[in-house]
């Protein structure tokens, strides 16, 4: 997914949102809350993730004190949570492609500044478990340095300012609505990378949206060109997931003529919110065949507008029988590109076609096939 603007302008500099665009804090916040509520007989609800995304700590406590009901009061939540949080953020992942952007735009001298809704020493202690973030940014700035938050675009006329750069000279890169907004109004070009899941059609002020970092191109703003991609495919840290292959939808061989090998999501929850919804390729393993080449796609399948993150590999062999039940282990190790929806069933097959041959020939290459020897694939019988 990538929806951008026919005209678009050049810039010089990158000014970057942290919780929820860097950093995958989501995840954190909603154990944290889910553990929170728990003490008040209330359960987290998800679907109000929306009301704290992208909000001071003030404003997100708020909404959770008039959300749920909570007899306590603001401050007083705050005054709880906060340490807990504390302890917690030495534990926030970044983002997948969050690295390699800040490495790629340090190497190539683009200046960069971060802009959070968070309070500078939060942003601070953050940043502080990701080696050479801190050294990265020309500028950091926090809330609680500006008088008005996003939406406000106060934070991001003062980044400009400190970075002694023209508004309209600068890139935001936000995953929230406020944030799109502030960067909007401060006249700055604006990517979003929305990190609430199916809330793309709600960023239609962005100049564009993408599904992840691994997707941001910034040659299309006049910046230097990622080098990795390679024959079509976006090298990554390989990841590994296994388990028994399940009866999927009913759509993959019935309705599409693809025969996928559906793992069940139960215990992968947490592996699966790390990833981007997408396709990935990579190789499978099972205990009584071998190890196959392998493309897989991980989300909600817009199409079929599922209602949870699946997965759902496709091993690229003629099996000649099913093998449900059976030990299916994978490893991913590259990236093909986002989800997308597709306006037919035709062009939707053809598109899977067309990432198989893709996956086929990029896992010829050296850089991906050494994979396929992996202790954890090889379980059972030799390969083929």
């Amino acid at each position: 997914m990538s929806m951008a603007k026919s005209s678009r302008k050049l810039v010089s500099c990158v000014i970057l949102d942290l919780d929820g665009t860097l950093l995958n804090t989501d995840g954190i916040v909603t154990d944290v809350l889910r553990t929170y509520l728990f003490k008040y007989g209330k359960e987290w609800d998800g679907r109000k993730v929306h009301r704290i995304v992208g909000k001071t700590p003030y404003e997100a406590a708020a909404a959770i004190v008039e959300d749920y009901g909570l007899p306590i009061t603001t401050d007083g939540l705050l005054s709880e949570v906060t340490p807990i949080f504390s302890k917690k953020w030495c534990n926030i992942k970044a983002q997948p492609g969050a690295n390699r952007l800040i490495n790629h735009l340090k190497d190539h001298g683009v200046p960069m500044a971060l802009a959070s809704n968070s309070s500078k020493e939060n942003v601070e202690t953050k940043i502080s478990f990701h080696q050479g973030w801190r050294e990265s940014f020309s500028v950091i700035l926090g809330g609680d340095e500006v008088t008005c938050a996003k939406p406000s675009p106060e934070i991001y006329l003062e980044a400009a300012k400190r970075l002694k750069v023209d508004n309209s000279s600068c890139l935001v890169i936000e995953d929230s609505l406020p944030g799109v907004t502030a960067g909007k109004a401060a006249g700055m070009e604006v990517v979003a990378v929305p990190s609430i899941p199916k809330q793309s059609h709600h960023f239609t002020s962005a100049d564009e949206v993408i599904n992840s970092l691994l997707d941001l191109r910034p040659e299309k703003w006049g910046l230097p060109a990622f080098e990795d991609w390679i024959e079509g495919t976006l090298p990554i840290d390989p990841w590994f997931m296994g388990g028994p292959v399940i009866k999927g939808f009913g759509r993959g061989s019935k309705v599409l003529g693809i025969p996928t090998a559906n793992l069940s999501s139960e215990g992968y929850s947490d592996l699966l919110a790390e990833h981007p919804s997408g396709v990935y390729f990579g190789w499978a393993g099972l205990a009584t065949r071998g190890v196959y080449k392998m493309v897989m796609s991980i989300g909600w399948n817009p199409y079929f507008n599922n209602s949870e993150k699946t997965i759902e590999p496709w091993l690229l062999h003629d099996f000649k029988d099913d093998f449900y039940g059976e030990d299916l282990r994978l490893a991913i190790v590259g990236y093909i590109r986002p989800e997308a929806n597709f306006s037919s069933l035709e062009s939707l097959v053809a598109k899977i076609h067309e990432d198989r041959e893709i996956a086929e020939k990029a896992l010829e290459l050296p850089r991906y096939s050494m994979y396929r020897n992996d202790p954890y694939l090889n379980f059972g019988v030799n390969e083929h």
